[in-house]
């Protein structure tokens, strides 16, 4: 309420906190219609929050039952996926990245495997070296991956990050070949979260080679196979603060 409106921008005004602002003179009615209004906005404002919370608890239903439904199939991508997204997430708090890229990353370390789904259960679970065709199979997974979520509308790149996360810095990596900056960062987190979790443990052709292993792989490649930013918190989280897979 002020009697010197002319003194003052209305941005000037509502940049200052204030939701709306009358001048004097003043009748009560239109001062009740303020109020209302503003009430009007906050309320829809509170239920609009409420949404968007229940969206997420959804959206999270709906990560956990497509991870499970592969955890079923496989028994050596159980925990594997939450293991990824764990060691993912701290790595990028560890690159001061924001809360929303943080959660994405979560949701997509989750189920970034989830297009191994398509892959016969004899050859995700074979105790052997993979046959060239098999191997073949098996890097369809990001595409297939790809496909299934996008048809959830998430309201980050998630579909996007499983499709590249098998991409690499120098363009080695599937299913496109990409390159350095045209990798979602996200998926470059994610990538070398899943290859220091993978040589950590045990899988179906091999025993676990352990975390020493793994970070020696990833200080060799970096830069070449590994963001080097990435890299650099992985190695601080292992090394300097006593991360634990």
């Amino acid at each position: 309420m002020t009697g010197h409106a002319a003194q003052y921008s209305y941005n000037d005004i509502i940049d200052a906190g204030a939701s709306d602002f009358i001048t004097k003179p003043f009748s009560v009615g239109e001062l009740k219609a303020k109020i209302d209004r503003i009430e009007r906005e906050k309320q829809a404002l509170r239920e609009l929050r409420t949404a968007n919370a229940a969206l997420h608890a959804t959206l999270d239903d709906t990560i956990d039952a497509l991870a499970s439904s592969l955890e079923m199939r496989d028994p050596y991508t159980a925990g594997h996926q939450q293991r990824v997204a764990a060691l993912a997430c701290a790595m990028a708090e560890e690159m001061g990245l924001p809360d929303p890229v943080i959660d994405a990353i979560r949701m997509a370390g989750r189920v970034h495997d989830i297009g191994k789904i398509s892959v016969p259960s004899e050859i995700l679970s074979k105790p052997s070296r993979l046959k060239e065709n098999e191997m073949s199979l098996i890097k369809e997974h990001a595409r297939v991956g790809f496909e299934i979520l996008s048809k959830v509308r998430f309201q980050s790149p998630i579909a996007k990050i499983v499709l590249q996360h098998h991409e690499r810095i120098n363009g080695t990596g599937y299913p496109e070949g990409l390159r350095g900056p045209d990798i979602l960062l996200e998926a470059r987190i994610i990538a070398v979260a899943d290859v220091v979790e993978a040589i950590s443990s045990h899988r179906p052709y091999r025993p676990a080679l352990g975390i020493d292993t793994a970070l020696h792989e990833i200080t060799k490649n970096k830069g070449a196979l590994y963001d080097s930013e990435v890299v650099d918190a992985c190695l601080r989280l292992f090394n300097a603060k006593d991360y634990k897979l």
